[in-house]
């Protein structure tokens, strides 16, 4: 079960970034800036950045997650977001004797797929255990491990790479792991910095219209709704 905690953030995020947004403009500095903006100026000027695209504004606040119990499927998949930083649970360095490892939905609703899965997991495991026995290393051990085995990863992005990872991964075509744990993250910035996340989600609740073309979920009415609820 995916395990998403929001562990640090930058203080007062909207306010910073408001305050990024009249710095551009304004002959007096950032901190004398800060304390003359009203929660009202902030929030509508966060609104505005958002909405006319100023991203650079954005990127002065970040986002550091702890992510558990999910696969090596998901992780292979998060860090093609470049605009972040990643450190992950080192099979190099931590035994895998006894991995835990992630079953796909799909599979776990058919009991015979599950159970040639499990069959699998353990053979794995089993294969994995002789070969540290006989000492092998463990890096080299690894190399029999299934992309299903659980991990741990802490992530830090700005805003504008989760804005444009939420575009990206809470689409419906999004693969349904990497989804989850897209809409997980998007729930918890929201409570931190609720005007900047307010329309943050897939490409369709964000812009309002689908860039999918034919390969369209088909739910795009259904998928807006989310922008006003």
């Amino acid at each position: 079960m995916i395990k998403v905690k929001l562990l640090q953030y930058t203080p007062d995020p909207e306010r910073v970034v408001a305050m990024a947004a009249r710095l551009c403009y304004s002959p007096i500095g950032a901190e004398e800036l800060s304390e003359k903006l009203s929660e009202t100026q902030v929030r509508q000027m966060v609104e505005k950045m958002v909405e006319l695209g100023h991203a650079s504004t954005i990127e002065h606040v970040s986002f550091t997650f702890g992510i558990e119990g999910v696969s090596r499927v998901l992780t292979h998949q998060l860090v093609r977001h470049r605009i972040a930083s990643y450190d992950q649970q080192s099979q190099r360095y931590v035994a895998e004797h006894d991995f835990a490892y992630i079953v796909p939905p799909t599979i776990a609703a058919q009991p015979e797929a599950q159970a040639r899965f499990t069959a699998l997991m353990e053979q794995i495991r089993a294969a994995y255990d002789a070969l540290t026995a006989a000492g092998i290393p463990k890096e080299d051990a690894r190399y029999v491990l299934a992309n299903a085995a659980e991990t741990k990863i802490l992530v830090t992005m700005n805003a504008r790479s989760l804005l444009h990872f939420f575009n990206l991964r809470c689409c419906n075509r999004a693969q349904w792991e990497i989804r989850e744990l897209a809409y997980q993250m998007l729930a918890q910035v929201k409570k931190v910095a609720p005007t900047l996340f307010k329309n943050a989600g897939a490409s369709c609740v964000n812009t309002g219209r689908c860039p999918e073309g034919a390969m369209t979920c088909g739910k795009f009415n259904e998928m807006i709704k989310m922008r006003v609820e």
